[in-house]
């Protein structure tokens, strides 16, 4: 049953004002902690106006947040729309396209077309994370707006067995890297030294080992991020996995995909935190990816015995 255009606007306006509640919450949590409250909307009205502000003032942050709010009513119209397109929409497909996608090119075609001077004004982790946060928040407000008789927990994954088995084998690969950098930080006699090290760089900007910051919030933090990553590298490399289930001449191109996403990942650190790379060591880095890779893969065969008879089977990939 089609739903009524007012009716669709009025819970895309709540639901995105919700959404945007929820990220400025994200960043105002995040300022007060790094001892800097209203800095990111003072950064970012700064990159609106074209100007540096040295003083954060009400106005100042009451102007943004007028315009913060109104980008997120829009938005969250947009998404209500969508979800009325559907007799049954997928919710939590509907919350990360919202989060990853929507709004993280709304934000950065915005700093784009703003001549911002340079991308990473805002550390990108707490981008992401405020992104999907407010995208589940929203999908979950319009979900019961609707009265969608369907539950909307994580149990609805049952439903999406490519993102279920993905979400484990994410959590495996994350358990291995953990696992391995925190028996090397005890043998070194630092405990934590690397997801402080990384959380630093990533999340606080750090530009030096001088500058880590080793607390169990920032650890922590850092944590869900490196979680949250892994997980949607386990769904797409399931996704994959599943795609040569049907191909099975796609296999050397998944081998491929996942030697250069590999080799992106280094290239990245090495650009964007080179000191990082230099105190943990580029082949710890080299070999968790390398174990984590090795264990997701044999979840994946593990669980897919139609793969390995495919493969096995395959004659131009026999040895």
């Amino acid at each position: 049953m089609r739903r009524p255009a007012q009716a669709v606007i009025v819970h895309g306006v709540i639901g995105g004002l919700l959404a945007g509640l929820v990220v400025a919450l994200w960043f105002l949590v995040a300022d007060t902690v790094a001892g800097h409250p209203f800095r990111t909307p003072a950064l970012l009205a700064g990159v609106l106006l074209n100007r540096e502000f040295t003083e954060v003032t009400f106005r100042l942050i009451a102007v943004y947040t007028v315009l913060h709010f109104g980008v997120f009513a829009v938005l969250g119209v947009g998404m209500a729309w969508v979800s009325a397109a559907f007799t049954a929409p997928p919710r939590l497909l509907l919350a990360l396209g919202f989060g990853v996608l929507l709004q993280e090119a709304t934000f950065y075609v915005g700093l784009l077309l703003l001549h911002a001077p340079h991308l990473g004004v805002i550390a990108w982790p707490h981008v992401v994370g405020a992104n999907i946060a407010a995208g589940l928040v929203l999908m979950g407000y319009l979900h019961y707006a609707e009265h969608d008789p369907r539950p909307m927990r994580f149990t609805a994954l049952r439903d999406h067995p490519v993102l279920a088995r993905g979400a484990i084998n994410g959590l495996i690969g994350a358990a291995v890297v953990a696992v391995w950098f925190f028996v090397l930080d005890l043998v070194t006699g630092n405990p934590f030294r690397t997801p402080a090290a990384l959380g630093s760089a990533l999340l606080l900007g750090a530009s030096g080992p001088g500058e880590v910051v080793a607390t169990f919030g920032l650890v922590a933090v850092y944590t869900v991020v490196h979680v949250a990553a892994f997980v949607v590298a386990g769904v797409v490399f399931v996704a994959l996995a599943e795609q040569v289930e049907r191909v099975p001449a796609m296999a050397l191109l998944v081998l491929l995909t996942a030697i250069l996403l590999e080799g992106l990942f280094l290239a990245t650190i090495g650009v964007g935190a080179q000191w990082v790379l230099g105190t943990v060591g580029w082949l710890p880095v080299a070999v968790a990816n390398a174990l984590a890779v090795v264990a997701m893969g044999w979840q994946v065969w593990r669980t897919h015995p139609t793969l390995q008879r495919r493969l096995l089977e395959h004659p131009q990939l026999r040895v």
